[in-house]
């Protein structure tokens, strides 16, 4: 009776999410003009492009700056922390992408230690090289790629990962959970040794406006801007939502919840209460100002929202 009553109050849940007017510009620190002016100026040493992008939003948040400026090379596309990721519309995503002329496409797991897709990533590049002309390179007999991407999508573990498994060396990038991480221009990398491969690394750059909010709120949920542009508790709800929509209610056991809800103050008083999660405020009453212990829901929707991005309230597409 108890399920019975659980599933039939999702039926009731939201079906849109309410932005509440809100406008994303002030989430994205300008179009960080410096890094393209330096990626289009160094594109004459480069046989190949490789971007890549979160595979829990493979159609959304694409920097179309990119495509329009740096689209002379030669392309591939990698949608990374497949681990996170529901693959069941995979075929459908390899469509959509194709329509918009994406052909090369490779999914990758890059923080894993031994990721099979990592090996062939090399013999797809030297295939996609070798499908055009090189111009002014033809005589180099090493390859240089250039990664791009917007911030915290896993450029710099994509590096550590290819030196790993061609040169068995240890990491050349830094690797963090928060967005901009990589900060130098264009550092030149050795990946492989045979062929000889360089990858140059980028900064992330975010498009300079976008315009639809729904995707801003993707980009913020999956860690691509600071979490306190965009504010966690308004995050934290589209996570709910995002969860109930889908039908993905592993929140529920992870939080011993009672049932699904789309009440984000419900949740994350919860959340707070099993965590120990609590703050002390001051409080005014009629004899006197007294200190209280109330939940602190900031920290609870920060636990929440990382424990989407770790993978621990189950695999999801966003797209």
């Amino acid at each position: 009776m108890r399920l019975y009553q659980a599933l039939r109050n999702v039926d009731k849940f939201r079906t849109v999410f309410d932005f509440g007017g809100r406008d994303v510009a002030h989430w994205f620190p300008g179009h960080m003009a410096k890094g393209l002016k330096q990626m289009r100026a160094n594109l004459k040493n480069v046989d190949c492009i490789i971007e890549i992008h979160d595979a829990r939003i493979p159609l959304s948040g694409r920097n179309p700056v990119f495509q329009d400026t740096l689209n002379v090379r030669p392309h591939l596309l990698i949608l990374n922390k497949v681990d996170l990721t529901d693959l069941s519309n995979k075929q459908r995503i390899l469509k959509t992408l194709g329509k918009t002329g994406v052909k090369n496409v490779l999914f990758t797991d890059c923080l894993k230690q031994r990721d099979d897709n990592i090996k062939k990533l090399v013999p797809k590049l030297m295939e996609i090289i070798e499908s055009k002309p090189r111009y002014n390179r033809e005589e180099n007999t090493n390859y240089c790629l250039m990664v791009i991407g917007v911030p915290n999508v896993g450029k710099s573990s994509l590096i550590n990962s290819l030196r790993r498994t061609n040169l068995k060396k240890g990491r050349a990038s830094r690797v963090g959970g928060e967005p901009g991480i990589t900060r130098a221009v264009l550092t030149r990398i050795q990946v492989c040794e045979r062929p000889i491969m360089y990858l140059l690394d980028t900064p992330g750059v975010l498009p300079p406006r976008i315009e639809n909010v729904e995707t801003g709120m993707k980009l913020a949920l999956c860690g691509t801007i600071l979490d306190h542009l965009v504010g966690e508790d308004v995050i934290a709800d589209y996570l709910l939502y995002s969860l109930n929509r889908l039908g993905k209610f592993s929140y529920v056991e992870k939080y011993e919840l009672p049932e699904p809800s789309d009440d984000i103050q419900h949740v994350l008083k919860h959340i707070a209460v099993k965590l120990g999660k609590t703050q002390r405020v001051k409080a005014i009453t009629g004899v006197g100002n007294i200190t209280i212990t109330i939940p602190n829901y900031t920290a609870a929707a920060y636990d929440f929202i990382r424990a989407f991005r770790k993978g621990e309230l189950g695999q999801v597409m966003l797209d």
